[in-house]
């Protein structure tokens, strides 16, 4: 689960400072405000590990991705090629970390968490990228381990490697200098080669690009219903940039069942999702069906409101097709991911809205083969309805403080500002932002006096 994420000079950023990442954070603002544009960063931390060009340092994105960003000249801060990108991330590893080296026996460091830190410049055209420096440190508690590299001298051809808290070997004659790294956070092979017990290098570098491979991403715009899907047995990873699988992965997860939280009832999977749509007011009844034996394509039947016929998903509102993608991607993520939302209320009524955030708070608690989900999710949204009933369940104890963070992003001087919002145990706001969703104090006055003013011209 990531922790925390700091951003220096990308698109609207100058400087974020460390943002605090809980199971569940969200980002509110005003549009071009920036708060997009930290979830673009994560998301293209994933596809620069996935692009199969290895000396890539960082992938803005393309058809195929789920982000596509433009040139290196668009990410940087008032696109000043002089501004290296900066960021720093933090995650808990779900299992401890243990790195032993093979000329000392019994010298092992343990880490239960990974901090990451990489600046990466580009030349005066934009053309090409190179990494200015990368670390990492394995941390259980302060920091016990650490490796890091820079260039050798101005030139960002070779790099020097130094360590703290393990001491690296050199291979007998081998003396040379180390090529740069592989995309922004890998370390070359010739680092196993020239040193004798740098093996633990490459699973600092696995650990990083299992992180940014557990986020996936759910868009604001997603697909419209249809009449009929086909399915033919594949396992999606998850639902699609726009929700487009949504039903195979109901399908391919028929055999899982999940629970609510710590000794709760599991229910099949289509239940939990056919027990959310009822709950959230949009359905009284969801079903997935094979249209014929034998055949690969599938029905979605549902029944709205007080009418007794089922009918096919395309035939009821509009909400419910937008809402069904963000409901199973919370339960069909695998354990310790990181789901991205980009507005789950759209096209939602304000009461379903509020209801999101126990969908949210049921599925960061869920529990799947007798252990915790460990779900994490980072959400952009622009309601007022999701943040009350949040705030709610936090005084009601039904969640922690510390499990959310949520963040007002606004435009400021000097690029995008973000300020983190205070929530006590009793869901109160202690620093709530100016005009945080207009004002609503202002309109009513000004409502109370068109009145007074409407009935002295009727007098």
């Amino acid at each position: 689960m990531l922790t925390e994420l700091s951003i220096k000079n990308f698109k609207a950023w100058r400087d974020t400072g460390k943002i605090r990442l809980a199971p569940i954070t969200v980002f509110f603002g005003s549009n071009s405000a920036g708060k997009t544009s930290i979830l673009q960063f994560l998301l293209m931390l994933r596809q620069t590990a996935e692009s199969p060009d290895r000396h890539r340092v960082l992938h803005p994105g393309d058809k195929n991705t789920p982000v596509e960003l433009g040139t290196f000249r668009d990410l940087v801060f008032e696109h000043e090629l002089t501004n290296g990108i900066e960021f720093a991330l933090v995650w808990k590893l779900p299992e401890p970390m243990v790195v032993r080296d093979p000329l000392k026996e019994g010298d092992t460091t343990t880490g239960s968490r990974i901090r990451f830190e990489a600046k990466v410049s580009s030349d005066a055209k934009g053309a090409s990228q190179q990494v200015q420096r990368f670390k990492y440190s394995l941390e259980n508690g302060n920091a016990s381990l650490s490796v890091e590299m820079t260039p050798a001298g101005s030139s960002t051809s070779k790099y020097d490697l130094k360590t703290s808290g393990y001491d690296l070997v050199r291979k007998v004659q081998r003396v040379w200098k180390i090529p740069p790294p592989i995309r922004f956070y890998a370390f070359p092979d010739e680092v196993g080669a020239y040193y004798q017990n740098a093996g633990f290098t490459s699973d600092l570098a696995l650990e990083l690009e299992k992180q940014v491979k557990r986020l996936q991403y759910l868009g604001p715009l997603r697909e419209y219903p249809a009449r009929s899907y086909v399915w033919s047995g594949e396992v999606p990873e998850h639902v699609g940039w726009r929700g487009e699988r949504a039903v195979e992965a109901m399908l391919a997860a028929t055999s899982r069942s999940i629970g609510p939280g710590f000794k709760r009832r599991v229910q099949p999977f289509q239940a939990v999702v056919a027990k959310w749509l009822k709950d959230l007011g949009l359905l009284q009844s969801f079903e997935v069906r094979q249209i014929a034996a034998h055949r690969k394509e599938y029905e979605v039947m549902v029944r709205a409101g007080s009418t007794r016929e089922n009918v096919n998903l395309p035939d009821v509102g509009f909400g419910v097709s937008q809402v069904l993608p963000v409901v199973v991607q919370c339960f069909y993520a695998n354990p310790h991911t990181t789901v991205i939302l980009e507005q789950p209320e759209i096209h939602l009524h304000p009461r379903v809205q509020s209801a999101l955030a126990d969908l949210f708070i049921e599925a960061i608690q869920s529990r799947e083969d007798g252990a915790d989900r460990s779900i994490q999710l980072i959400v952009e949204s622009h309601s007022e309805h999701f943040l009350r009933r949040l705030q709610t369940r936090v005084a009601e104890n039904k969640v922690k403080p510390e499990d959310v963070a949520l963040y007002f992003c606004r435009t400021g001087a000097d690029g995008a500002v973000l300020e983190p919002l205070e929530v006590n145990i009793f869901g109160d706001i202690q620093n709530w932002p100016a005009d945080f969703f207009g004002d609503e104090m202002g309109e009513l006055a000004a409502r109370m006096e068109a009145a007074a003013r409407r009935e002295a011209e009727q007098k």
